[in-house]
C-alpha cells in the first residue's frame, strides 16, 4: 500500500500502485540496457477513473529520466471510425519532422504503402492492400524504433482505438520479440466488441494484464488528507470512499469541489459530498457548462463534435463565433477543467492547440448536445474540414452522422470519401461511408453503382454481403455496359471466396447469354471456364474439354480474353494429362515476348490471380519449371513491392515453396511453405490459399522423410477432410493418402487414395505427377493385391506416356519396378533413373538412384543418390542410402 503521506494531490492516480509502477521501472531499466535486442509490453487495465492515464503519465516520467524517446497516442469513443487515427498519432510527427525525399529514402519501398495511412504523402491510384498497409505500419514502427532507441510508445484508452490502429497493434507486438522498443496500452475491460475486441485480446494474451482496482479506504483517507490537510476527519474520508467508491478520477474531482468550495472536510459536513460529486462528472458537466454561460457552453459542444486536431480557430468556424468570443471561451473551459492545453511532453505535433481534460468529459459533453443540434453540427463540421483542406475522408467522420435528406452532393462526397479510404488501405471506413450513401438515398440511376462500389469494397473482409449488394446492383437498372461486366466479375469472385463456386459459374454463365458474340461474351465464357476449372466437386461434362479447346483453337492472343481462353484450355490439357508439348505450346500463345500481357500481369485486377497460377502451375507440371519458377517469383515480388500482404502473398510464397518442392529444393521448399501459412493464419482457415499452402508443405515434410513433422502440421491445420470446393495442387487427397501410409495407416491410406481415385474420374484429372494417388495406391496394395496394383501401375505407365514429360515417365517407371523382383525390377529402375536424370525433379531422381543403387547392390549409384538426396534436405532418403552402404552394397 502506498504510504499515506501529504502534498501528493499530484499522483492522487498513483496510490496504491507500488506493484505496476515497479512493473513498469523494471521494463525501462531493461529497455535501457546496451546489449538488449528484446522490447516489452505492459498492459494496464482497468474502468474509467481508475488511474490508467496517471500511469502513463508516470511511466512517460520514468522513461524520459533514464533518456529514453517517449511517444504517445490515445483513443477516442467518438473517433473509433477515424481509420489510422491512433497509429497516425504515435508515428507521423516523427516522420512530420522530416523531408519528403529523407522520409522516401528512409522507408524505402514501404513509404508508399504506409506514408498514406499515416498522411504523410498522397495515396496512389490503386486500391491499397489493408495487410500489406499494415506490415508497412510495422516496418515504419521498426525503423523509428532503430533510430530513436531507446523508444517507449504508449497507447491510452486502447479500448477506443480505431481497428486499423489495432490491427497495426497486434501485429507489431508479435515482432517485439526481436525490436528493442517498450510498448505500453492502457484499457477499459470490454468497452468494444466484434474484431476490435478479438485484436485487443490477443495483444493482452501476449503482455498478461494487469488489473487496476479501486482505492481502499485507507488511501481514499490519506489522499484526502494529503489534498484539504490533516484536518480532515475520520467520517469524513470515509464518506469520500463511500460516494466515490475508490475511484481515484472521482476522487480528484470530488476533492477539488470541496476544496473550491471551501467546505470543511468534517463529520457534520460529509452529507453534502454526494451532491458534490454529482456535480463533478457525468450529468454534472451540464450543469458546469451551464454556469459558464452560452457561448462557452457553444465552444466545448463545437469541440466536442470535432473531436481531434481542436483548434480555436476551427471551433470558432463551427460554433459561429468571432475569434476573440471563442479565445476567450476556450480559456474559461480551461480555468472549469473541461478543457487544456496539450501536454508539452505529449504534443507530437498536431494542428490542435486544445483537448478535453479526460475522455470521459469529452463523452459526456458530446451526450450533452440535442440531438437534432448534433446532428445539424456534424453537418456544419463537414463543411467546415472539408474548407480547411483535409479532404472527403476526414470530413466522412461527420458526413455520416447527418440526417439522409435526399442529398446528391453528400452522395457523391460520401462515395469520393470511400475511394479516399480504399486507397489508404482502410476497406471498413470506406464500407461505412458507402452504406450511409444507401441511406440517403441516391437517386435511381446512381443507386446500383453505388452498390457496386459498396460490394467492391467488401470484396475481401465480407463476402456473402458482397454477394447481397452486387446482386441487388444487377436487378437494378442504370449499371450497364463494361461496369456491370465487372458487377458480374466480382459476384462471381465473392462466391469463389464464399464457398458458393458453382454459383458462381451459373451467374457468368447466365450474363454471357444476354450478350451478343464478341469481346465481352468471350471475356464472360473465360470467367467460367475459369471457375469450371477450379470446381473440385463438379461432375465435368464430357464436352467441356472438347468446347474449351474448340473456342480456343481460334484464338490467337490478339486480346486478354482470348489470352485467358489459351491459358484455361492449356491449364485443362495438362490436368487431364494431354500432351504436355501441346500444353506449352498453348500456354506461350498466351504470352506476349514470353512475357505476361499487359493488363494481365500479377496486380492487375481484370482477371485475377487464379488465372495467372493456372498458366504457370500448367508449365509447373508439364516439366518447364524454369518458366514456372520465374512466374513465382514475379508474383511474389509484385505483390511485395506493392504492399499485398493478404492472400496474395501468401499464395505467392506458396506457389514459390511449390517450385522448390518440383525442383528438389526441399529446404528453401519448406521454409518457403512455412512463410505463406503464417500470411495465411491472418487471412483466415479454410479459404483455399491456406489449403494450398498446408497440402504443400506436408508433401514437402513427407518428401524430407520428417513424416512426424508432417502428421503433426496436418493435424495442427486441419488437413483433414472435408476438402475444399476449389481444386488444391497437388491432389490434396493424394497427399493425405501418402500421408496416412507413411504414418503405419495403411488402411486408412488405401481408403484416403481410393476416394482420390474416384474425385479424379469425377473431374476428368488424369495427370499421373498431380494427382499421384494411382502410383501411392499400387505401392500400397502391392502385397494384399497384387492384381489389381499391376492394373493401376500400367495405368499410371500409360497416362505417363500419353503426357510425355520426363518426370511422369521416370515415376511411373519407379512405380512398376517397386512392384517387380529381379532382372525385371532393375530394368526398370535402371530406365527410370534415365527418364529422372532428364527431369527438372531432382528429389525423383535422387529417389530413383536409391532404389537402383539398392537393387543393383551398387555402392557408386548409391554414393550418387546419396549426394543428391543430400543436396535436395531429403533427409529420410540419405538415411535410406547411408543404411544400405552399410549394409554392404557392391562398388561400381
Amino acid at each position: 500500500m502506498t504510504e499515506v503521506r501529504p502534498g501528493t494531490a499530484a499522483s492522487a492516480s498513483l496510490w496504491e500502485r507500488d506493484e505496476e509502477v515497479t512493473a513498469v521501472q523494471r521494463a525501462v531499466d531493461a529497455l535501457c540496457d546496451e546489449g538488449t535486442t528484446a522490447g516489452g509490453l505492459l498492459v494496464f487495465q482497468g474502468e474509467a477513473g481508475l488511474g490508467k492515464t496517471a500511469l502513463l503519465a508516470e511511466t512517460r516520467r520514468i522513461a524520459e529520466r533514464r533518456g529514453c524517446t517517449v511517444w504517445t497516442a490515445r483513443g477516442g469513443e467518438i473517433l473509433r471510425s477515424v481509420p489510422f487515427n491512433v497509429v497516425r498519432q504515435l508515428l507521423r510527427p516523427a516522420l512530420m519532422s522530416l523531408l519528403e525525399e529523407e522520409a522516401r529514402d528512409y522507408l524505402g519501398e514501404w513509404y508508399g504503402i504506409a506514408g498514406p495511412a499515416l498522411g504523410i504523402t498522397e495515396p496512389g491510384d490503386r486500391q491499397a492492400d489493408p495487410q500489406g498497409v499494415c506490415e508497412g505500419l510495422v516496418h515504419v514502427a521498426r525503423r523509428l524504433a532503430g533510430r530513436q532507441w531507446p523508444l517507449v510508445l504508449m497507447i491510452d484508452d486502447a479500448h477506443w482505438a480505431d481497428e486499423e490502429t489495432l490491427h497495426w497493434l497486434a501485429a507489431f507486438v508479435e515482432r517485439l520479440a526481436d525490436l528493442p522498443v517498450l510498448l505500453v496500452v492502457a484499457r477499459r475491460p470490454g468497452g468494444t466488441g466484434g474484431e476490435s475486441a478479438r485484436l485487443l485480446d490477443a495483444v493482452a494474451a501476449a503482455a498478461g494484464v494487469s488489473d487496476l482496482s479501486s482505492l481502499s479506504p485507507d488511501a481514499t483517507a490519506g489522499l484526502t488528507r494529503a489534498v484539504l490537510g490533516p484536518h480532515a476527519d475520520a467520517p469524513f474520508c470515509r464518506e469520500v470512499w463511500a460516494v466515490t467508491d475508490g475511484n481515484p478520477y472521482d476522487t480528484v474531482e470530488l476533492l477539488a469541489k470541496v476544496r473550491d468550495g471551501e467546505l470543511q472536510p468534517v463529520e457534520a459536513r460529509a452529507a453534502e459530498l454526494r451532491d458534490l460529486n454529482r456535480s463533478a462528472r457525468g450529468g454534472g458537466i451540464v450543469a458546469r457548462l451551464e454556469e459558464l454561460g452560452v457561448d462557452a457552453t457553444r465552444f466545448a459542444w463545437a469541440a466536442a463534435i470535432l473531436g481531434t486536431d481542436i483548434s480555436v480557430d476551427l471551433v470558432a468556424r463551427l460554433a459561429t463565433m468571432d475569434r476573440a468570443d471563442a479565445a476567450r471561451c476556450a480559456e474559461r473551459l480551461r480555468g472549469a477543467r473541461i478543457l487544456t492545453e496539450p501536454d508539452p511532453a505529449t504534443a507530437r505535433g498536431d494542428d490542435g492547440d486544445l483537448e478535453f481534460v479526460h475522455p470521459l468529459i469529452a463523452t459526456a459533453v458530446y451526450n450533452s448536445i440535442p440531438d437534432a443540434l448534433r446532428t445539424a453540427m456534424h453537418g456544419i463540421a463537414a463543411q467546415v474540414v472539408t474548407d480547411s483542406g483535409r479532404g472527403a475522408a476526414a470530413a466522412s467522420r461527420h458526413l455520416i452522422e447527418v440526417h439522409p435528406d435526399d442529398d446528391e452532393e453528400l452522395v457523391d462526397q460520401l462515395r469520393q470519401a470511400a475511394r479516399e479510404h480504399l486507397a489508404v488501405g482502410a476497406p471498413e471506413a470506406a464500407r461505412r461511408c458507402l452504406e450511409r450513401a444507401l441511406r440517403e438515398p441516391p437517386t435511381p440511376e446512381v443507386h446500383p453503382r453505388v452498390l457496386h462500389e459498396l460490394g467492391c469494397a467488401t470484396l475481401l473482409t465480407a463476402p456473402a454481403t458482397t454477394i447481397e449488394h452486387l446482386r441487388l446492383a444487377l436487378s437494378m437498372p442504370g449499371l450497364d455496359g463494361p461496369a456491370r461486366v465487372d458487377a458480374v466479375w466480382r459476384l462471381s469472385q465473392a462466391m469463389l471466396h464464399n464457398n458458393q463456386l458453382e454459383e458462381a459459374v451459373r451467374t457468368v454463365e447466365a450474363e454471357a447469354i444476354r450478350h451478343e458474340p464478341g469481346p465481352t461474351r468471350l471475356r464472360l465464357h473465360a470467367v467460367q471456364y475459369m471457375w469450371e476449372g477450379l470446381h473440385a466437386g463438379a461432375t465435368i461434362s464430357p464436352d467441356r474439354s472438347q468446347r474449351l479447346a474448340e473456342l480456343a483453337a481460334g484464338c490467337t492472343g490478339r486480346d486478354n480474353s482470348e489470352r485467358a481462353l489459351l491459358i484455361l484450355r492449356g491449364f485443362d490439357a495438362m490436368v487431364r494429362g494431354e500432351n504436355a508439348e501441346e500444353v506449352v505450346e498453348v500456354c506461350d500463345r498466351a504470352l506476349v515476348n514470353g512475357r505476361l500481357a499487359p493488363g494481365l500481369g500479377w496486380t492487375d485486377t481484370e482477371w485475377g490471380i487464379e488465372l495467372l497460377l493456372m498458366l504457370a502451375g500448367a508449365y509447373a507440371y508439364s516439366d518447364r519449371l524454369d518458366r514456372a519458377e520465374a512466374f513465382y517469383t514475379e508474383a511474389l515480388r509484385a505483390y511485395e513491392s506493392a504492399g499485398w500482404n493478404g492472400g496474395h502473398l501468401a499464395l505467392a510464397h506458396a506457389y514459390v515453396g511449390l517450385g522448390h518442392r518440383r525442383r528438389g529444393r526441399l529446404r528453401d521448399a519448406e521454409a518457403s511453405l512455412r512463410e505463406s501459412l503464417r500470411i495465411a493464419e491472418r487471412v483466415g482457415r479454410g479459404l483455399p490459399l491456406y489449403w494450398t499452402a498446408t497440402c504443400n508443405l506436408v508433401d514437402t515434410l513427407l518428401a524430407r522423410g520428417h513424416v512426424q513433422e508432417a502428421w503433426e502440421a496436418a493435424e495442427r491445420h486441419e488437413f483433414a477432410p472435408p476438402y475444399p470446393a476449389t481444386i488444391v495442387i497437388p491432389d490434396p487427397r493424394s497427399v493425405r493418402g501418402r500421408l496416412l501410409l507413411a504414418a503405419g495407416r495403411t488402411e486408412e491410406g488405401i481408403d484416403e487414395l481410393e476416394a482420390a481415385e474416384k474425385a479424379a474420374a469425377v473431374r476428368g484429372h488424369h495427370n499421373p505427377v498431380m494427382a499421384p494417388w494411382a502410383a501411392d495406391l499400387a505401392r500400397a496394395l502391392a502385397t494384399e493385391d497384387p492384381a489389381r496394383a499391376a492394373r493401376l501401375a500400367a495405368d499410371v505407365r500409360r497416362q505417363a506416356e500419353r503426357f510425355g514429360t520426363d518426370t511422369a515417365i521416370g515415376e511411373a517407371l519407379r512405380c512398376a519396378a517397386a512392384l517387380e523382383t529381379g532382372q525385371r525390377a532393375l530394368g526398370l529402375a535402371a530406365q527410370a533413373v534415365t527418364y529422372l536424370e532428364a527431369s527438372p525433379c531432382q528429389y525423383e531422381h535422387a529417389a530413383a538412384r536409391v532404389e537402383y543403387g539398392i537393387l543393383s547392390g551398387s555402392a557408386a549409384e548409391l554414393d550418387r543418390g546419396l549426394a543428391l538426396a543430400r543436396s535436395c534436405g531429403a533427409d529420410g532418403l540419405a538415411d535410406r542410402a547411408r543404411e544400405a552402404l552399410r549394409s554392404g552394397s557392391r562398388p561400381g
